[in-house]
């Protein structure tokens, strides 16, 4: 038998063979279900990329396809637009797609533009309802936190603490304590982190390996050899001490400066003053070093290298080095002299010698030697030397003559004009100090010299006023204007005329006014002299310089004789800051070149009158009379004279002769009121039927008739007088107000409102008839419709100060100061408002803003007798009688005219006769306290 049919016979007979059909490895033993390496692949690490290229197709994705497609589905069908996804989806989007996109989104746009204001309206509606409904917390606490602006210091401190409401254990809480640390500690603490030099009797008996290797002791650790001896630590200490102490000490006395008990306490004294960061010191010290040594002749880099020294403390340091620098750079004076202000005393002297040896050619190093003097004696042998060297510097002769006496100093200018010709204050000096005689040499010198320094010349005009030769003043002003132009000078008029005002302050009345005469026209062109003159006198007055401006107006007086409003501005300028003298001099001139300018005639016999000179007053109304034949005006002053100094019977002739030559309804109003304030009243009454038929349409006629009715107790007289007043002045709000409160009085209060509504539709936007309707619903006690009415007041007038000011006061206490915000925000500038201000104010006891409101009031229109009234009897209750009477005068020098209680007290007939003195107590005591 052979090899080969031995094999054949082991051989598997399925082996090479193809599978049957349907078989499955391992499924007859159970081998199925599970993955081998095979199956999946090799390993990979976490990081690698994974092969997508063969991977299963994800869920998501095919669901996404399916949801692209078309949803024709019933729920998402509509019968106007159909179904809700797009019909062109699938179709490409080309150029027209997108043109046709822009015009319906342009069209959507211009829609939403036309909705767009109602939308907003409507919205901002809603928020604001829905804001008046739920206002915010902040809306609502808006006037206490406005008070919070004037809460005090001691107000907010008197604040309670709110409570802890902790119980006990929690609010005390554990106290901390502290133990001591022991020396030993700190002994321990101080050799662990030491290095031993020396080497023990153990590690050289034992080399060091007595404690064996091991993780217990570190390689290298150092075991402390004992305790620290804090006694020699203490006396280490005070030998420092010592040493510092010696340090300290002057080095030129010899004594110490420093209190050794106290130099703990003087230890924050000698911190170094700089803040800075210790780095930035560094970097700085080592560019400066740097500079040095790359350039070691610049002056700047020694400079600030010392100066850094300095700031840290360092003076030696400073020192040191700014010698090094006078070493490099012998020539700076900037070098030398921060040299000589670092060193002390003596020190300093010997290197300002050095200086002078190197530059002698050096003021400031000059100047600094001669300050480094201590007796007056050497400073002057300084100095002396100094102009040895540098004969021609201005500012070391002036610092030599201000040591001398008189005689030594006048010896010196004349050496100095001659070194120094061109120096103007050294050619004053010396004119100064000169007679006479030889000051006018030595200002012709200096006119010699410098020709066209102004100085001179001015001060050669007051030379001359002040030794009265007055002629010559004006002569050497016009000689100083020709000299200078033609030395190609400019003429500068702003320079010149505040020569002219430190000329009046020095004294030199006349040198003033001819400098103003002299230059006030250079540069001028004719048709703005006038308005430019006008702005310099205004501007000469606002300095204080009253001759100056005088002396303007004369000069455009000569040059404008015929002009009014120059005459009239003069004369006031005159009555506020000259003489009566001086005032009726100017009127005598006004009235001779301006006879038919009535306020000049009148300012003129005012003046007089005002004197006590009545026969002078008449005399020039009676000049005025013949050049104004049938003026109003000086008619009715001329009456006035006469009836304030009791000659009533002249009075009357006048107004008769005033009626039959210049008839005129004032001039019959003034007849009826003589007529009844002198108590005439049937003759008051004669002249009103006459008026009234020359004149029906001047509404004071018809308000005196019924006046006088109501005085006499003719209620129906009263009224039709007013009625009929009002047929031919239907505009006329007094009249209105008249004849509502004529029908308050009688008790026919619904009758009162018709008419006040009656009057606002006749007169619309009137506040004062308002303001009247608002007060009779007060009086009525009908608090609610007076303040629906004021809030129609306020919106109809939005702009008027009486209502406002009476809006605040009907407010409850609380809300009063956020009215008055509103009311100022409205009116800044109303008198009434501010005056309501004032008093709101005064009645919360704050004096001193209230007193600062009155004056602002009174500044603003001070022709308010109510501010003027209220002002007085708030001092009157809280000041001094100083400012009472501060106020009386300030107030009879302004003759207010106008204001409701004002104009009560003033135009009674009682007190016709009063002055502005004699009403103001009157009105303030009628005025009730604010409350």
């Amino acid at each position: 038998m052979s090899v080969q049919s031995l094999v054949s016979k082991k051989k598997k007979t399925f082996i090479g063979l193809p599978a049957p059909l349907g078989y499955v490895p391992g499924l007859g033993r159970g081998a199925t279900g599970f993955t081998t390496r095979s199956d999946i692949g090799p390993a990979r690490d976490a990081d690698d990329i994974p092969e997508d290229r063969h991977a299963p197709p994800n869920k998501k994705m095919k669901q996404k396809e399916e949801d692209d497609d078309e949803d024709l589905n019933d729920a998402n069908y509509d019968e106007f637009s159909g179904y809700g996804g797009s019909l062109c989806s699938k179709d490409p989007y080309d150029k027209d797609d997108e043109e046709a996109d822009a015009i319906y989104e342009a069209i959507d746009k211009r829609m939403d533009e036309k909705r767009k204001e109602r939308r907003e309206e409507k919205l901002k509606k809603d928020i604001e309802k829905f804001r008046q409904e739920r206002p915010k917390i902040q809306q609502q606490f808006s006037d206490l936190k406005r008070d919070l602006a004037h809460v005090s210091v001691d107000e907010w401190n008197s604040l309670p603490e709110v409570g802890d409401a902790r119980n006990r254990k929690q609010r005390v809480g554990r106290a901390e304590k502290f133990t001591p640390v022991p020396d030993s500690v700190l002994a321990r603490a101080a050799a662990s982190g030491s290095v031993n030099s020396a080497v023990s009797e153990q590690e050289q008996k034992f080399g060091g390996l007595s404690t064996p290797f091991g993780s217990i002791t570190p390689i290298g650790s150092a075991t402390p050899m004992g305790d620290i001896d804090m006694k020699k630590i203490g006396q280490a200490r005070n030998t420092l001490m010592d040493i510092k102490l010696t340090q300290v000490s002057d080095s030129v006395s010899g004594q110490t400066v420093v209190d050794p008990k106290g130099y703990l306490t003087d230890l924050q004294s000698m911190l170094p003053s700089h803040g800075g960061d210790i780095n930035d010191v560094k970097k700085a010290r080592l560019l400066l070093k740097s500079v040095r040594e790359t350039n070691p002749k610049h002056p700047p880099a020694w400079i600030a290298s010392a100066r850094l020294e300095e700031v840290t403390g360092k003076v030696q340091a400073a020192r040191n080095l700014i010698m090094k620098g006078c070493e490099e750079c012998p020539k700076s004076e900037d070098v030398w002299l921060e040299a000589a202000r670092l060193m002390p005393g003596d020190q300093a002297k010997a290197v300002v010698a050095q200086a002078v040896r190197q530059l002698p050619q050096s003021v400031r190093i000059w100047i600094k030697a001669a300050h480094l003097e201590t007796e007056m004696k050497a400073q002057k042998r300084v100095f002396r030397k100094a102009l040895e060297h540098i004969p021609n510097s201005v500012r070391l002769w002036k610092a030599a003559v201000e040591l001398e006496d008189e005689e030594d100093a006048r010896i010196m200018l004349s050496r100095a004009v001659e070194c120094c010709p061109t120096s103007v204050e050294l050619w004053l000096a010396l004119a100064r100090l000169e007679s006479y005689e030889n000051a006018r040499k030595v200002l012709n010198k200096a006119r010699e010299n410098i020709p066209t320094d102004r100085q001179i010349w001015i001060t050669a005009a007051k030379l001359e006023e002040a030794h009265g030769n007055i002629p010559m003043v004006e002569k050497i002003v016009d000689r100083a204007l020709n000299s200078l132009r033609s030395n190609m000078v400019e003429i500068n008029r702003e320079h010149w005329i505040k020569d002219a005002e430190d000329c009046e302050r020095s004294g030199s009345l006349h040198t003033c006014q001819a400098i103003v005469r002299a230059v006030i026209s250079v540069g001028v062109e004719e048709e703005d002299k006038k308005h430019t003159w006008m702005e310099d006198a205004d501007a000469c007055a606002a300095h204080g310089a009253y001759e100056c401006a005088r002396a303007v107006y004369a000069y455009a007086l000569t040059v404008f004789p015929s002009k009014k409003s120059i005459w009239l501005r003069a004369a006031h300028f005159e009555k506020n800051h000259g003489t009566r003298e001086s005032l009726e001099a100017l009127l005598q001139r006004a009235v001779a070149h301006c006879p038919k300018a009535e306020v000049l005639w009148l300012m003129g016999a005012k003046s007089k009158w005002l004197a006590g000179d009545v026969p002078a007053a008449r005399s020039i109304l009676a000049l005025a009379f013949q050049a104004n034949p049938n003026s109003e005006e000086i008619w009715l002053a001329a009456v006035k004279l006469e009836s304030e100094n009791n000659e009533f019977e002249r009075a009357r002739r006048l107004l008769h002769k005033a009626r039959n030559s210049a008839p005129t309804a004032r001039v019959f109003m003034k007849s009826v009121k003589l007529e009844w304030c002198l108590g005439e009243v049937g003759n008051a009454m004669i002249l009103l039927d006459e008026a009234v038929k020359h004149y029906p349409d001047f509404p004071k006629l018809w308000m005196m008739r019924g006046q006088i009715e109501e005085q006499q107790g003719n209620t129906d007289a009263a009224r039709n007088a007013y009625n009929q007043g009002l047929k031919k002045c239907p505009t006329s709000w007094p009249l209105w107000l008249l004849l509502s409160r004529l029908e308050e009085q009688t008790g026919q209060l619904t009758r009162a409102r018709s008419i006040l509504e009656k009057a606002r539709l006749k007169n619309p936007k009137t506040p004062q008839l308002w303001l009247e309707a608002v007060r009779v619903e007060n009086r009525a006690g009908l608090k609610n419709i007076a303040m629906t009415l004021m809030a129609k007041a306020l919106q109809e007038c939005p702009s008027s100060g009486i209502l406002w000011a009476e809006a605040i006061f009907m407010e409850p206490r609380p809300q009063r100061k956020t009215k008055s915000v509103d009311a100022l925000r409205k009116c800044e500038h109303d008198p009434h408002v501010l005056l309501a201000a004032s008093q709101l104010f005064w009645s919360e006891r704050k004096l001193s803003k209230a007193r600062d409101w009155f004056n602002r009031t009174v500044k603003i229109d001070p022709d308010l007798g109510d501010a003027w009234a209220a002002f007085y009897k708030f001092e009157s209750l809280h000041g001094d009688q100083k400012a009472v009477d501060d106020i009386a005068t300030r107030c009879a020098a302004i003759e207010p005219h106008h204001g409701e209680h004002w104009c009560k007290v003033s135009k009674a007939i009682p007190n016709w006769r009063l002055k502005t003195s004699e009403i103001l107590p009157l009105v303030a005591a009628a005025m009730p306290v604010p409350t």
